[in-house]
């Protein structure tokens, strides 16, 4: 069972979300997404499939795709590139955007209470011609057999088909470390047209000496009139 100071944090955190959730301008599109560790581990590749999809029974579906290849720089740098698809219901999957992310570990893990790194995104949408920019803070705490990480992204788009604007947005996630191969928790998510939470479950899988098959999946319920009813997200990735 959780323990009193988890379940104290746990509290708390949502508790906070929900406050700055209401405080802040928060980002628009598809806002539940991949939740980042600051870690970075030296000279691994990595290729990630990524797929959220949004449903509301007074809208059509929506769903993002990602394709990424990723590989660390240095034992603090790592950088990804995703090829980015998002499409509605009876709509082919095109490629229509395209990022790159730049993962910096700030502290070596364990050497304070809270660990900390910074992530840069820089995303072009083709057919608007907007550009994304995005400096996201990422923390995580280890608490008994207990794991607490937060996300908040500071966002801006401008290009000349979108109105420029400064956006932000909140992930936050508590997952138990029964096995390796198998983590439950509960995350979320806060941005603009989209507050939400649920269940996930998370796993890793060692398929031989340097190989990993790194495995995540949500279900989240939309927690105001405006979110979608619900999303589900799943994330799958090798590294070597």
């Amino acid at each position: 069972m959780m323990s009193h100071r988890a379940a104290q944090t746990c509290r708390g955190s949502l508790a906070l979300a929900l406050a700055f959730a209401a405080r802040i301008v928060l980002a628009d599109g598809v806002v539940v997404d991949r939740m980042y560790e600051p870690y970075v581990q030296p000279l691994e590749t990595e290729l990630e499939f990524r797929s959220v999809t949004q449903h509301n029974t007074e809208t059509p579906d929506v769903q993002k795709q990602l394709l990424g290849l990723g590989r660390s720089l240095t034992d603090r740098i790592a950088v990804e590139v995703y090829a980015i698809g998002t499409h509605g219901k009876d709509e082919d999957l095109s490629i229509d955007s395209t990022e790159i992310e730049v993962k910096w570990q700030l502290t070596e893990q364990g050497e304070y209470a809270v660990d900390w790194g910074l992530l840069f995104e820089l995303e072009r949408e083709f057919e608007d011609n907007a550009w994304e920019a995005s400096t996201s803070i990422l923390t995580t705490r280890d608490l008994g057999r207990w794991t607490g990480t937060a996300n908040l992204d500071f966002i801006y788009e401008w290009g000349s088909g979108i109105d420029n604007e400064f956006e932000t947005t909140l992930h936050l996630q508590m997952r138990y470390r029964y096995r390796e191969a198998f983590e439950p928790g509960f995350e979320f998510h806060a941005g603009q047209d989209t507050i939400a939470a649920g269940p996930v479950l998370t796993g890793l899988y060692r398929i031989a000496t340097g190989h990993k098959l790194r495995w995540s999946l949500g279900a989240f319920t939309g927690l105001d009139n405006v979110s979608p009813d619900n999303i589900v997200r799943a994330n799958l990735e090798y590294e070597f």
